[in-house]
């Protein structure tokens, strides 16, 4: 197989700072911590090693941010994918305010990161949750009561049909929620940054070295097809692509295929129209669609349903109706990117962390990952290092192995996912 590349018709990509090509990893290493994967849990966890004084090497079997996080829509949204009220259900008081309160610290880290670092990754404020349903307002208004009385959360407020329509250049949506404490990036730029941070702070990266089997003992023998790295502790930061590399973990998640396009870029009076405030916009359907803003004004739209993990044989075309059913404006738009990847989902939506002796691994983001997963990062550094009480809070999750496994999950949730479809069709 060749040397795996960026997606080549990805606005990312195409607007990407520059960042060096890493080696191939060449013979024996030693190291402290072997990271596989070159995406923000394995780029926050190596970040946060180097920082404490670990030797980290960081192993990508493609680019850095080749997969999810090079290629997602870039969306720091609020909470864990589930709302306050099903966190305080499933969790009680006490433990769902931790839960949502390591969300909250997983968004400002995006934050503290991009300042203390000097990322450039285009980091705007802002985020607008919209319903696409009119009964979707009355559980939007209880989720604010909820955040604020329970969480003390007061950034989040209720917008009704008319104020949505001021937001958005949009006439089908019912009610939103504004969030100020949210935000959107450019995650492959955000990516490379994270990157130079860490290598900066003495991790080693190589590129186009995928791991082909962990030998544990104690000390591991991380191989790939040209090089080991022998490390005391092994992070997999892989999540969709995890593959068969650790089959006790694999069926905890799913892999799904999400696609995204570019417009040509708008007019400032266009891009006004569309998005009022330049901030990021999700729905509340079950297949989830969502858009924002670029820095040069064009629209990022992701949105449409399949069901495995081959793309499209025409991505733009694929997800243009989608994006035209709430902007019937932009016919006349060339669309000018079309890109797509794998992410992975839990069965809970809540994101699997845990360790297998001294191998940590996070992953099952669930559409959360732009901020979630640079903190499992951070928690997986903390519990190496000796302190894994937060570490702990989300690793004491349970999770279900999808039905099936590995080998019968994908055709489960077919059929689960087209009968959600249906109705939100309804």
């Amino acid at each position: 197989m060749g040397p795996l590349e960026h997606p080549n018709n990805s606005y990312y990509v195409a607007s990407a700072n520059p960042f060096a090509p890493r080696p191939r990893l060449e013979g024996i290493l030693e190291a402290d911590v072997c990271v596989v994967g070159g995406g923000f849990t394995g780029l926050s966890a190596a970040l946060h090693l180097a920082e404490r004084g670990y030797k980290v090497v960081l192993l990508e079997q493609a680019r850095i941010g080749w997969g999810a996080s090079g290629r997602n829509g870039g969306q720091i949204n609020l909470g864990l994918r589930k709302g306050p009220e099903d966190l305080i259900a499933a969790f009680g008081e006490s433990r769902a305010r931790m839960l949502f309160d390591m969300g909250e610290e997983a968004r400002g880290m995006i934050t503290d990161r991009v300042a203390r670092h000097g990322i450039k990754c285009d980091l705007k404020p802002g985020t607008l949750h919209v319903a696409s349903k009119s009964r979707d307002a009355g559980w939007m208004q209880d989720e604010i009561a909820c955040l604020e009385n329970k969480f003390g959360y007061r950034n989040a407020r209720f917008l009704d049909r008319a104020a949505t329509r001021s937001e958005l250049g949009s006439e089908i949506f019912h009610a939103g929620v504004a969030d100020s404490g949210g935000g959107h990036l450019h995650p492959l730029n955000y990516a490379l940054g994270l990157a130079e941070a860490a290598m900066a702070a003495g991790a080693e990266m190589f590129e186009q070295s995928r791991v082909l089997r962990i030998e544990r003992g104690v000390v591991n023998r991380v191989a790939t097809q040209n090089g080991e790295v022998h490390a005391k502790y092994v992070v997999l930061g892989c999540n969709a692509y995890l593959g068969d590399l650790e089959p006790r973990i694999a069926g905890k998640i799913m892999p799904i295929a999400n696609f995204i396009i570019g417009t040509e870029p708008l007019s400032e009076a266009e891009a006004q129209d569309v998005i009022t405030r330049d901030v990021c916009v999700c729905d509340t359907k079950f297949v989830v669609s969502y858009w924002r803003l670029s820095a040069d004004r064009r629209l990022l739209f992701g949105g449409g349903e399949r069901y495995n993990t081959q793309p499209p044989a025409d991505i733009k075309a694929f997800v243009s109706p989608y994006m035209l059913r709430v902007y019937p404006q932009l016919a006349t738009k060339k669309i000018e990117f079309g890109w797509g990847g794998m992410l992975a989902i839990t069965a809970s939506r809540l994101p699997h962390v845990g360790r297998l002796g001294e191998v940590f691994f996070a992953h099952g983001y669930s559409g959360q990952g732009v901020a979630v997963a640079g903190l499992a990062g951070k928690l997986i550094a903390e519990a190496v290092a000796g302190t894994a009480e937060r570490f702990d809070v989300f690793a004491a999750l349970r999770h279900q192995t999808f039905p099936g496994g590995t080998l019968l999950r994908h055709p489960l949730l077919v059929a689960a996912m087209l009968w959600f479809a249906l109705r939100d069709r309804l």
